[in-house]
């Protein structure tokens, strides 16, 4: 279906509780993995070269870290994400590590803490969503530009995850950073309906972020068009 229309696939991976690479029993490790790998297997089976999101642990899991703590944590992220992309690698995937806001986690919440992460791991990148990155960066740009050659995956959203464009950042400065990290893939937008109870609470959408769901995706769309370098 996907073909006839022209279109590609991108899968992006969910880690609810009990999902963790970090700070884990060796079994709930075991079974994150297990469970990676299958991502792994479906984004090659539908032909998307990355799996995308929080892959080291469950969203709203935070847990105060000194500096020693955070690096034995990284080190961890990264045995433990081996054989994940070891197998991506093989599959002709990218597995692209998200950080995420504050509230969300506390391990992986700039790009700069995700390089440092995922060290020199083959078949990894970072995963930017500039939901986040609009939260925790001081310079949007700079902190894309520092990730050159390390950008598997992009999703773009207003500020308050609307339609780009409907918001107040700096899109074309953006996108350049973005062309600039040498990324050519593609921009997804990433927002949620307000009309699903468990994804408005899950993703703390209180109000309609536009007139419709479709004005999301062609209103951003047409805006995203206008603004390309």
């Amino acid at each position: 279906m996907l073909a006839d229309h022209g279109l590609g696939a991108t899968v992006c991976l969910v880690m609810p509780p009990g999902r963790e690479l970090v700070a884990a029993d060796p079994q709930t490790i075991r079974s994150t993995q297990d469970y990676l790998l299958r991502v792994v297997d479906a984004a090659a089976t539908v032909g998307s070269p990355v799996i995308a999101g929080p892959a080291y642990a469950s969203v709203g899991r935070t847990w105060r870290l000194s500096p020693a703590e955070r690096a034995a944590a990284y080190a961890q992220l990264r045995a433990s994400l081996a054989p994940v992309v070891e197998h991506a690698g093989t599959a002709g995937v990218t597995v692209a590590v998200e950080p995420l806001n504050r509230y969300e986690t506390s391990l992986l919440n700039t790009i700069g803490q995700t390089l440092d992460a995922i060290g020199d791991l083959p078949h990894c990148g970072v995963a930017l969503d500039l939901y986040h990155q609009n939260i925790e960066e001081t310079d949007i740009p700079a902190a894309i530009r520092a990730a050159a050659g390390r950008v598997a995956h992009v999703q773009v959203c207003g500020n308050d995850r609307g339609a780009p464009g409907a918001d107040h950042l700096d899109w074309p400065a953006i996108l350049g950073a973005v062309d600039q990290a040498g990324y050519t893939g593609p921009l997804c937008i990433e927002s949620f309906t307000a009309e699903n109870a468990t994804i408005a609470t899950a993703a703390s959408i209180w109000r309609p972020l536009a007139a419709s769901q479709d004005a999301i995706a062609v209103d951003g769309l047409k805006f995203l068009r206008a603004v390309m370098p």
